[in-house]
């Protein structure tokens, strides 16, 4: 059974101050999450997970990890500037993005952060436009080499990243430009749960590192491993066993980088899933019930505080607080209110019994949940909570409100347009 760091009790006092919908995070979970993590990973030179802060962007949550040694894996200027605001520069920041825009790229080599480009193209462009930095990472798209899935596609179909005749003419040119630092990326599945997978990852690099040396005498500073540790999101799913990886990738570097005399080679990931994921929950409570060809459940929360069910399909743990020991009786779909009809947190979902006003609790949702929010149909997105260690809790996000929606319209010149009086 699937539990959660909180009771039905606790939860209706909180909505006392904070209404649902929100995103609660659990605090303790995150910290001894990270440390767990850091340490299966110790033994390689110089390790650090630079965390996605597309997956959880909240300046408190990335505080308590930058606390634990994670540096910021950065894919906007948005992002860039809270890793500014957190005080954090230098090269505890990778910026890895696409299509890019030269401020963006500005802003990065200002603050000093690790610039790993998407594009043979982008070398020239950031050379000319904002000049070329002492250290420069490339990402490799590895096309048949690796399968994908389906959030971020076959590598030969997605947009990310050089071929690897692009990578070799890449860094030869970077190196024309300036460049006398390197670096070696690649990211190529997302949510993955095969172990295998990441040490075929490391394995392939590995071996780009060593022909890159061998043809270009470039000698690579580090590899980043990418992201894209999954997290067991159904009861009947495993986690990823971090030890299998760890010792996988050891061996390939043993059988690979230090025979060709490039120990020792510092090696990185960018995971954020995994890192918040499961310790984030979306609290909502049920408004309505219907019984048409279906029974459905109405929540006050909808598709514009978590979006994957929606637009992946994704599955999403559903607890009901106060029921966890009943038995699954009935059948729902789990909705929301948006003016779509993949507005549903779950479809034929079995359940206990449901009842207008029962607080339902949807698990993992600390990361790619607040983040991918949106104003569809008007809606506002929610609060965001911090479940501290001592069992308070401290608002992190506040609600958003009609008001703010309508901030950055111009009313002027609006026909009979009424200003607010509330």
């Amino acid at each position: 059974m699937r539990q959660v760091p909180f009771t039905r009790e606790q939860i209706e006092a909180i909505t006392h101050d904070y209404p649902t919908p929100f995103h609660i995070y659990d605090e303790a979970a995150i910290r001894g999450h990270a440390r767990r993590f850091q340490k299966a990973f110790a033994w390689m030179p110089g390790f650090k997970n630079y965390f996605a802060v597309k997956a959880l962007p909240n300046p408190h949550v990335m505080a308590i990890l930058h606390e634990e040694g994670m540096g910021f894996d950065c894919s906007s200027g948005a992002e860039l500037e809270l890793a500014s605001r957190l005080g954090v520069r230098g090269e505890e920041i990778m910026f890895t993005s696409n299509d890019t825009p030269a401020y963006e790229y500005a802003k990065a080599v200002d603050l000093g952060a690790v610039v790993n480009l998407d594009d043979l193209s982008h070398v020239d462009y950031l050379a000319a436009n904002v000049g070329m930095p002492e250290l420069i990472c490339m990402r490799y798209n590895p096309g048949p080499l690796k399968g994908g899935n389906v959030i971020i596609g076959n590598p030969e179909e997605a947009k990310y990243g050089f071929t690897r005749d692009q990578l070799f003419e890449g860094y030869r040119t970077a190196r024309e430009h300036g460049a006398r630092r390197f670096g070696l990326h690649t990211m190529v599945a997302s949510n993955e749960l095969n172990a295998d997978y990441f040490v075929e990852t490391a394995q392939i690099l590995f071996d780009l590192v060593v022909e890159l040396q061998r043809e270009l005498g470039i000698r690579i500073e580090f590899v980043n491993l990418g992201g894209g540790i999954g997290i067991p999101y159904r009861p009947d799913q495993a986690a990823v066993d971090y030890q299998r990886v760890s010792d996988g990738i050891r061996d390939a570097y043993e059988r690979t980088i230090r025979p060709a005399g490039l120990d020792p080679l510092r090696i990185v990931m960018e995971n954020g899933r995994v890192i918040t994921g499961p310790y984030g929950y979306l609290v909502s409570r049920v408004l309505h019930k219907k019984d048409t060809y279906k029974q459905y459940v109405g929540l006050d929360g909808n598709m514009a505080h978590l979006m994957r069910p929606g637009m992946y399909g994704a599955y999403h743990h559903i607890t009901v607080l106060g029921k966890e020991t009943l038995p699954a009786t009935a059948t729902y779909d789990v909705t929301g209110s948006l003016c779509e009809n993949n507005d549903k947190f779950a479809i034929d979902r079995s359940l206990p019994e449901i009842e207008i006003g029962d607080l339902v609790v949807i698990h993992d949702t600390g990361a790619h949940g607040h983040s991918m929010g949106f104003n569809y149909n008007g809606k506002t997105r929610s609060a965001e909570l911090l479940l501290r260690p001592d069992g308070s809790v401290r608002l992190i996000r506040r609600a958003e409100t009609v008001e703010d929606l309508f901030r950055t319209i111009v009313w002027e010149g609006v026909p009979s347009a009424v200003p607010d009086v509330s």
